[in-house]
């Protein structure tokens, strides 16, 4: 199964769902998917969509989840690799009225650095992430609340 999240923050990601949709309809993901789309509206009978999911839900899923397909937010990121799973990060672009600055796009490269998840910085990028999500091997996220705060401090420093 693989689970995508969309985040709680009132920004839409249709961008997104409809690359997926496209995806599930050419027979390049063949798995069932299930999103938390939060304030993103996106209908199609190819995916289980929810718009919030509560924790003790959301965490089921993660852990039944082959693989995650994320925005470019922090919380999503880090609660996904946490629990060792196989990560594709796609950032909102602020060009496309997705967030109100490119931060999600420098937030995924850093992560993707760091050997923690695959970052596909465009939605067209999708389909060539997936392709290598099998032989990816993602860095062990080790629980070290300093190194986790120094990496997203010299990322704001940074911006």
């Amino acid at each position: 199964m693989i689970l995508v999240l969309l985040g709680t923050q009132n920004n839409s990601f249709h961008r997104l769902l409809e690359e997926i949709d496209n995806l599930i309809q050419n027979g390049t993901i063949k798995e069932q998917v299930i999103v938390q789309a939060g304030y993103t509206k996106y209908e199609t009978p190819n995916m289980k969509q929810f718009d919030l999911i509560d924790s003790e839900e959301l965490e089921k899923l993660l852990n039944q989840a082959r693989i995650v397909i994320t925005h470019g937010g922090v919380g999503s990121i880090i609660s996904s690799i946490k629990k060792g799973k196989k990560v594709i990060a796609v950032p909102r672009l602020h060009e496309f009225g997705e967030h109100v600055n490119d931060h999600q796009k420098q937030i995924v490269e850093l992560f993707k650095e760091k050997g923690y998840i695959i970052g596909a910085l465009d939605v067209k990028d999708l389909k060539k992430a997936i392709s290598k999500v099998e032989k990816f091997e993602p860095v062990k996220f080790q629980q070290n609340n300093e190194k986790m705060l120094k990496l997203i401090s010299d990322f704001i420093d940074s911006v």
